[in-house]
């Protein structure tokens, strides 16, 4: 009788054991499965993209606080055109005077082409930076850059600035260990490279800050911004 006793319970512990294993990778599939789906960049299918909620004018957003990443990414117009020129400022704006002014940074739009394609610093130093007010605050998650469009030069690395209003001070977008994260931008003039934001940003005041380049800060640019489901 005992060692039929001894069977059983033996029976049932690895019964016990397949269940957990086949749980725990349906899990590991839906997971993963998530992970690859929250990379798109436009919903399918031409639906529209549904946003956040937004609490007010502060930084509340409901809908992102557990969300470690988006699941879908909208652009935010600056190809499309639907960013104003005043939405997006520069250091030294004030002596972009001459052949400069053609190069202001209302002119760093992704994919722009023709003269004055990009933004481009007149000075060459980790003091500069391209400033984007959204006008109210928004869940941003991700940056596309590109270099100029006529000559050789691009922004290779650069860091990210946030705030949710003017009155506040300006805070590093950190990585992992607590350091400023620093984000690899373009290895030529054309290719358009993306930098997802995991976690998102939720600020109204997005800096792009230039730590290294390619002959000279020269910059075009799309940010993302994150939306919870395509309806």
């Amino acid at each position: 009788m005992a060692l039929n006793t001894q069977r059983f319970l033996l029976a049932l512990l690895l019964l016990g054991t397949a269940v957990f294993v086949t749980i725990h990778a349906q899990e590991v599939g839906i997971s993963e499965g998530r992970s690859r789906n929250s990379c798109k960049c436009e919903c399918e299918g031409g639906e529209a993209p549904t946003e956040f909620s937004y609490i007010g004018s502060g930084s509340m957003v409901k809908g992102v606080d557990c969300m470690p990443e988006c699941p879908y990414h909208k652009p935010l117009g600056f190809e499309a055109g639907s960013v104003s020129p005043d939405q997006i400022t520069c250091s030294n704006q004030d002596q972009y005077t001459g052949w400069f002014s053609s190069w202001l940074p209302s002119r760093a739009r992704l994919n722009s082409q023709g003269f004055g394609c990009a933004w481009l610093s007149k000075f060459q130093d980790t003091s500069q930076w391209l400033q984007i007010d959204l006008k109210e605050v928004m869940v941003v998650s991700g940056i596309l850059s590109q270099g100029r469009c006529d000559a050789e030069e691009w922004v290779t690395k650069y860091s990210v600035q946030y705030r949710t209003d003017e009155k506040l001070n300006w805070i590093y977008y950190k990585d992992q260990t607590g350091n400023n994260r620093v984000f690899f931008g373009n290895s030529d003039r054309s290719a358009s490279v993306q930098n997802l934001l995991r976690p998102p940003i939720v600020a109204r005041y997005i800096r792009i800050l230039p730590l290294g380049w390619h002959t000279r800060i020269a910059l075009r640019l799309e940010l993302l911004i994150c939306m919870k489901k395509c309806t």
